[in-house]
């Protein structure tokens, strides 16, 4: 299978440059996965297609604002930095830029105490370069991590989205919790907590789980053979509440409807490790790689955005839906008008 056959075509003028001021007013393309049929319906509308007793599983990690603006410690050029993931301690895997000229070794400094002074507020050290532009990086600092992060950092926006973006929380879900993503789940963006109320009141369940986005996001498929595609891991954690939630919803007859492919990932990354028997509280790294031929163990239906042609995410879809009907439905999304990627509409898929 050649990732050429994952491509499509989309103009330039439908990727979302801002969210919708009001997160529910999106547009929803409902995909039928048996038949390959369509519907064309607002957000709202999701309701429609769920019963008493499905769940939605969302995934509750909050991004960090993750994109650092600095310089060389040595030379002044300016120097950025984007956190991935952290390792240990104040060690963190980072991608960085200009990645020739930022090697092990190089030093460099992030903000200052006052205008008439040099003392960098945020030191980050290079420790070691790693595969695909990455880097180990240590901090040094006077305080709390976090809160000179919150006051140096900026949103790690994806690079297709140019236009700059005036309220942080609109890059996070209503019911993020947990920091630690390097990108937000942007399937779970158009829910606000009055309509997560509403379907609840319906007899729908949330279920949280938690998988920090990393690497994986930022990297493109650069080889044509798909099969030949390793994807970079990312931490998960799912609470025994959740699980005995998840257990509850399959003996019951309920659907499992994962909101976005970081939740679908997990789930199966679950669905794997507990085959055959009931899903357990569990914690760890998956580089779970979903493509057709892959057979899914827990998620019946998945909420999702407009994906990036080529990408991993297209192929996860196309494996739950079917490759030519997931293709045909992004093409009438095309024809529509539909809203791409991070900020844009929603496919439903059952």
């Amino acid at each position: 299978m050649n990732v050429s056959d994952f491509d499509f075509d989309l103009p330039e003028r439908l990727i979302a440059q801002t969210p919708l001021a009001e997160r529910t007013a999106s547009r929803l393309l409902v995909l039928h996965k048996e038949t390959g049929g369509t519907e064309h319906k607002t957000f709202t509308d999701l309701k429609m297609y769920l019963r008493p007793g499905d769940t939605l599983v969302l995934n509750d990690t909050r991004v960090l604002p993750a994109r650092l603006y600095g310089v060389k410690a040595d030379t002044g050029a300016k120097a950025e930095l984007l956190l991935l993931k952290r390792l240990e301690g104040d060690a963190w895997e980072a991608l960085v830029r200009p990645g020739k000229k930022i090697r092990a070794g190089t030093v460099l400094h992030f903000g200052a105490e006052a205008e008439d002074s040099a003392k960098p507020l945020l030191t980050a050290v290079v420790e070691e370069e790693g595969e695909m532009g990455a880097r180990r990086v240590r901090f040094e600092y006077e305080g709390i991590f976090n809160e000179l992060l919150d006051r140096l950092g900026q949103m790690p926006l994806p690079p297709y989205i140019k236009e700059r973006l005036d309220d942080r929380e609109r890059y996070q879900t209503v019911y993020s919790k947990h920091e630690g993503s390097a990108a937000a789940p942007t399937a779970g963006l158009h829910f606000t907590e009055s309509y997560l109320e509403e379907l609840q009141q319906m007899g729908v369940r949330l279920c949280w789980i938690t998988l920090h986005v990393g690497l994986g996001t930022f990297r493109p498929v650069s080889v044509d053979n798909v099969d030949e595609h390793d994807m970079h891991s990312e931490w998960y954690s799912v609470s025994e509440e959740s699980a005995e939630l998840l257990n509850r919803t399959r003996a019951e007859g309920g659907k499992i409807v994962a909101v976005g492919t970081t939740s679908a990932r997990t789930l199966e990354t679950v669905g794997m490790r507990f085959e055959g028997s009931k899903v357990e509280a569990c914690s760890g790294w998956t580089d779970i790689f979903i493509y057709p031929g892959y057979r899914f163990r827990l998620v019946d239906s998945l909420l999702t955005n407009f994906h990036l042609p080529k990408s991993t995410l297209v192929m996860l879809v196309s494996a739950l839906a079917g490759r030519e009907n997931v293709l045909n439905a992004y093409e009438e999304a095309v024809e529509r008008e539909y809203r791409f990627f991070s900020f844009g509409d929603a496919m439903f898929i059952t």
